[in-house]
């Protein structure tokens, strides 16, 4: 058993799968976000998305990071992370405008004070503020803010995303054929709208980065931070303090920066990147995959039988994974079914259209290319090398 699973987290959510698999899946089987006729509007030609998600067990990192330092900024990266991980998953489905978004925060009243609510919820509305200069429009419906002490340990930052789309702007995966190449954009660095560098950890795997990366310091000094039910040789078995000092090499130049502050970089959207690929370049998008949970694996329950996904040229894994690798002792298997490891979004294209998704990308401070391609194959595969070695799920 993985120390993921021992630490009661499923990367790939077997037991979620198994709940959910008798329900109806939508219009669209393979979209990477279920899609429903137009019980809003009723008009057959559009489409409805509701889809909930949130920043998980990051929100620990954050209270953790904050009791240390009182950094209140890291709770603005919190509401960004809740954002995000609705947002960036619609956007595979091809929705990018008129969204309608509703928080969900369950604290603890007596660790978390309204200084902490209040940067979550201005951070939710400055991050809506900036993505609108894009042209893309969420608005902020309110939600449910709860002291729910017995419930929550620290604090539980979700949402909910709502849209109405044209059903003929939609993007079902049901394109993705042999013959396709998968265009990857990087999650780390720091694009044209990031005020800095991005470790592209995203918002998953967070449970594992922190107890693989984080010292017994943390269970012994914020005990309500872990599930006290668990075995103290799974709880914070890492070297690091969130202070201590990590070079961090991008683009020739070497900065130092905090692995708090590495494991708590908000997850980078691609909306305004994606934006302008579906507005002007929509019949090139073959599929879309957000490596979210289940990391670089995640495309294999968005595709059609009889295809084999070769990644074969991924980036090469940017500070933060070789840090939690080091520490947790874990294999690439592990590490590439709940890291994204440095690539958050795929297109899978035709390669006639490669030199201009890739252009896109650098417009927007976004690194990109070939990490692999689609072939036919007699059954449904999944292929993944690095550094020499051949994984296959």
């Amino acid at each position: 058993m993985s120390l993921y699973q021992q630490r009661g987290v499923s990367a790939q959510k077997e037991e979620v799968h198994a709940a959910t698999a008798t329900l109806d899946k939508g219009l669209f089987p393979y979209a990477f976000c279920k899609v429903y006729p137009d019980y809003l509007g009723g008009d057959k030609e559009w489409i409805n998305v509701m889809h909930a998600d949130g920043a998980g067990t990051k929100s620990i990192l954050a209270y953790l990071y904050w009791k240390e330092t009182g950094d209140l900024s890291v709770w603005k990266g919190i509401a960004q992370d809740a954002i995000v991980m609705n947002i960036d998953d619609l956007l595979c489905v091809g929705i990018y405008d008129n969204l309608l978004f509703s928080s969900t925060i369950d604290r603890n009243k007596s660790l978390i004070p309204g200084e902490v609510l209040q940067a979550i919820i201005h951070g939710t509305q400055a991050f809506f503020d900036q993505m609108a200069t894009f042209g893309s429009h969420i608005h902020f419906m309110g939600g449910e803010t709860a002291d729910v002490g017995d419930v929550v340990r620290t604090i539980a930052v979700n949402g909910t995303m709502t849209a109405r789309w044209p059903k003929a702007r939609t993007i079902s995966n049901e394109g993705i054929r042999p013959g396709d190449v998968i265009v990857g954009f990087s999650s780390f660095g720091q694009s044209a709208y990031e005020q800095e560098y991005n470790s592209g950890i995203g918002s998953n795997g967070l449970t594992s980065a922190r107890h693989d990366a984080l010292s017994k310091y943390y269970a012994d000094t914020f005990p309500e931070s872990y599930e006290p039910s668990l075995s103290r040789e799974v709880v914070y078995i890492g070297p690091h303090r969130l202070t201590d000092l990590v070079d961090v090499a991008y683009k020739g130049n070497t900065q130092k920066i905090p692995v708090g502050k590495l494991i708590l970089s908000p997850t980078r959207t691609y909306l305004p990147l994606m934006q302008e690929v579906l507005d002007h370049h929509f019949d090139t998008v073959h599929g879309l995959i957000h490596n979210s949970g289940g990391g670089l694996t995640k495309v294999m329950k968005y595709v059609k039988d009889g295809v084999r996904i070769i990644k074969d040229n991924l980036f090469e894994a940017p500070a933060i994974f070789p840090l939690l690798q080091a520490a947790s002792g874990a294999d690439n298997r592990e590490m590439s079914q709940v890291f994204n490891m440095g690539q958050r979004l795929e297109i899978y294209t035709d390669p006639s259209h490669v030199s201009t998704l890739i252009e896109l990308g650098t417009k927007y401070g976004i690194e990109a290319q070939i990490i692999g391609r689609v072939e036919e194959s007699p059954k449904k595969e999944l292929v993944i090398e690095r550094k020499g070695e051949t994984l296959v799920y």
